[in-house]
């Protein structure tokens, strides 16, 4: 029998930059919320359970999504991507598995992408696995600290918290990642708020993971617009009529 399989969409952000009231996730691309292409991607995958967090008027992502099978956990509070994630601790705590976890402001992730990190994840036997992308220019991502030459990591430095040498790096954490499940919700107490945003990172259970001696893999993307996050409704215009020439 295969491992079983959950998702957590992050889904809480206003989305300032949208300038807009609306939930970020919620803004449109051919007239669909751009979290609802994310979620046709994934049921397509057949994923046990999936849990959206929803934060700045939640109840608008819900009744959006109700046509969908899916549970949804509040995050009342902004306070950063590892929050985020324990928010979701009442619905998968216990859960045996292989949780996803993904922003719902990447539209255009493939199924093909995840189903690659998803096979990494399994055929290297890591702890955590991580779908980077190499952008010509990476100014405001998260930057991938491999250990050496080799397809696994130590780290993830946030742009605001990166040195000049690390700000050299082109590899970005695309913000997707799969968890041993367990793992992650034990992880995620781990982790504080020093940081330039005082924010709790996500991105840091992966160096407390490396520093237990465990495997954090690395999977590249190979079309890097799959994992642009949109920031603006300018971007979202270019994103959209860039995967539809694509398409």
């Amino acid at each position: 029998m295969s491992e079983k399989k959950a998702a957590i969409i992050l889904a809480a952000g206003k989305g300032k930059r949208m300038k807009s009231d609306l939930p970020k996730v919620l803004h449109r691309i051919n007239d669909r919320p751009m979290i609802a292409i994310l979620i046709d991607t994934l049921k397509k995958m057949q994923f046990d359970r999936i849990v959206v967090v929803i934060g700045h008027k939640g109840e608008l992502v819900q009744e959006e999504l109700a046509d969908y099978k899916l549970e949804f956990a509040w995050q009342r509070e902004q306070l950063g991507t590892a929050h985020a994630v324990q928010m979701a601790t009442e619905q998968l705590a216990d859960f045996e598995g292989v949780t996803l976890v993904v922003a719902g402001d990447v539209p255009y992730l493939s199924e093909q992408s995840i189903q690659r990190l998803m096979a990494v994840h399994n055929d290297t036997e890591a702890s955590a696995t991580c779908l980077t992308a190499i952008f010509d220019d990476p100014t405001g991502y998260g930057r991938v600290v491999r250990d050496g030459d080799s397809d696994y990591m130590k780290e993830i430095i946030e742009h605001k918290d990166a040195s000049p040498e690390v700000l050299k790096i082109k590899e970005i954490n695309s913000g997707t990642f799969c968890f041993d499940n367990k793992l992650l919700f034990e992880t995620i107490s781990d982790i504080d708020n020093s940081n330039v945003q005082q924010e709790y990172y996500l991105t840091d259970a992966v160096k407390i993971i490396h520093h237990r001696g465990l495997k954090v893999a690395v999977v590249a993307v190979d079309n890097p617009d799959e994992v642009s996050g949109v920031n603006s409704k300018e971007q979202l215009t270019k994103l959209a009529a860039k995967m539809t020439d694509k398409k």
